[in-house]
């Protein structure tokens, strides 16, 4: 039932995501006619080189933006549910669950505007990398997967947010959260940024995403609650009893 709900908001945004990704597609190639005039008087093969690289890089890039603003999108068309499916997974692992206690319209506008947010981050980010991109031989292979890497830690960040902002931590604390184990939201966000670039693969995981961004905001706040120091340890700041002096 949970995963069959699910997949309702995914389906919903897949389809408009799809239309603009075919329209990209082909329109991507007289873009980047319009924008290399300077390159109309190259000969062969030089001119078919640079369109053709610069032309992948602008469908890149759109994915880079598609998969950052699917999630977003998804996640506020399915916020009701995201956010229980949220907390039944805090349920299943144990202790409080925590609630926002703010009324659901009060929920849709920060996520809506933390995700404006980190859109703009990801603006930002694909500029540069998009300027990078005209760098022979480093703009083809190492800008891409440096995009997938950026792609991977705002993916983490938007899909931890449904826990974290339950646990009242606001954008800049989730990012700072991040960042102090960006392997960690690497590890989790890249590999569901590949995965998302398959044709209806994200509809299919977002539920399970959203699961797993919940054991992972468990992480980040409390790494490892079974380390607690115990009683009678030094760390606690009990002092041992001293041993019992022997008479003569």
């Amino acid at each position: 039932r949970w995963f069959g709900f699910g997949l309702l908001p995914g389906l919903v945004t897949l389809v408009v995501y799809a239309g603009a990704l075919i329209g990209l597609g082909y329109g991507a190639d007289d873009l980047v006619g319009w924008a290399t005039p300077f390159a109309d008087d190259w000969s062969s093969p030089w001119q078919g080189l640079l369109r053709t690289g610069l032309t992948a890089l602008v469908f890149v890039f759109g994915l880079f933006l598609a998969v950052i603003t699917f999630t977003a999108v998804t996640l506020l068309v399915g916020q009701p549910f995201y956010e229980s499916l949220s907390e039944e997974v805090d349920r299943s692992e144990g202790g409080e669950v925590p609630e926002s206690g703010l009324p659901l319209w009060r929920e849709l506008w920060i996520s809506a505007r933390d995700s404006v947010r980190i859109l703009l981050r990801v603006a930002l980010y694909g500029i540069i990398l998009f300027a990078c991109g005209f760098i022979p031989v480093v703009g083809q292979t190492v800008v891409p997967a440096i995009g997938f890497c950026v792609s991977g830690f705002f993916l983490a960040e938007e899909l931890t947010a449904v826990a974290l902002q339950r646990r009242g931590m606001v954008l800049k604390d989730r990012l700072v959260l991040l960042r102090g184990r960006r392997l960690l939201a690497l590890g989790f966000g890249v590999p569901l940024v590949l995965a998302f670039l398959i044709p209806f693969v994200a509809v299919f995981l977002m539920p399970g995403a959203v699961a797993g961004a919940t054991l992972l905001a468990r992480d980040l706040v409390d790494p490892d609650p079974d380390t607690e120091p115990r009683p009678g340890t030094a760390d606690s700041g009990d002092v041992p009893p001293a041993p019992r002096a022997w008479s003569a």
